[in-house]
């Protein structure tokens, strides 16, 4: 692994711009020696955070864009709860994304089939490949820990050979979602936290400087041969005392 990197801005305010240079230099990296960039995506907070500061970006080509999402809720597309919903009404309607650029699932299945299902999809869109792997992974946290669907004291964390997993008893409603599994999420050239307000104070300090007992899920990303990078801001930081960057303003990642 290249190493974490914990960088504290002020603001949520702050942050934004960072994080979509952050996915503009990764895109412009991926497709200059890959052809294309294969981002996953979180939803909550990330959505409008990301969607504004990506559309306030005059460069921006989506054209050779592959995206997934790192969990989704068993829901049709125009319910609120749908991550991907939401990123089609706040960002992909508004860019040049293809269509065929966005892996979805399907919701009409049972939760096991939608698992089944989107794991083909993935593994159709990256060939021979064990387990897909994303230039960048987009996650969040909750104030519990968990990180996509993957929750604490749950069997899934002990996953270790399917690319996607159902959940059916997701102790955050709604209860019936598919999640990437950890050998996806550590596979990733690059993943990046993003985790802002006071509420994630507490569960931050343990999620980067250790607790007793089990680590949190969040806890457990460190991918194997990539970047990861926690973006968070003062109030989610204000318990921490390890080394942390604070950027200067307009800085890059």
């Amino acid at each position: 692994m290249a190493g974490r990197r914990v960088v504290v801005f002020p603001s949520s305010v702050e942050l934004g711009p960072v994080l979509a240079h952050l996915v503009m230099s990764r895109a412009e990296k991926a497709i200059s020696s890959r052809g294309r960039f294969t981002l996953g995506l979180s939803g909550g907070s990330l959505v409008s955070m990301l969607s504004k500061e990506l559309l306030s970006q005059t460069d921006l080509d989506c054209s050779k864009w592959l995206v997934g999402f790192c969990d989704e809720r068993l829901v049709p597309f125009d319910d609120p709860e749908s991550t991907c919903g939401l990123y089609k009404d706040q960002l992909f309607s508004k860019v040049n994304i293809p269509d065929s650029g966005i892996l979805t699932i399907d919701y009409s299945l049972p939760v096991d089939q939608c698992a089944e299902d989107y794991s083909r999809k993935l593994k159709e869109a990256f060939p021979g490949e064990d387990f897909p792997v994303f230039d960048l992974l987009l996650l969040g946290m909750g104030p519990d820990g968990h990180t996509c669907s993957l929750f604490p004291d749950h069997p899934l964390l002990e996953e270790t050979k399917k690319v996607v997993a159902p959940i059916s008893d997701s102790p955050k409603p709604p209860p019936q979602r598919v999640t990437m599994t950890f050998p996806v999420v550590n596979s990733a050239r690059c993943v990046a936290f993003v985790s802002t307000g006071g509420s994630k104070a507490p569960v931050l300090k343990e999620v980067l400087e250790g607790r007793e007992g089990p680590a949190f899920p969040a806890a457990r990303v460190v991918p194997t041969n990539g970047e990861l990078f926690w973006l968070v801001d003062d109030p989610a930081a204000a318990s921490l005392t390890i080394q942390v960057e604070r950027p200067a303003p307009g800085a890059k990642l």
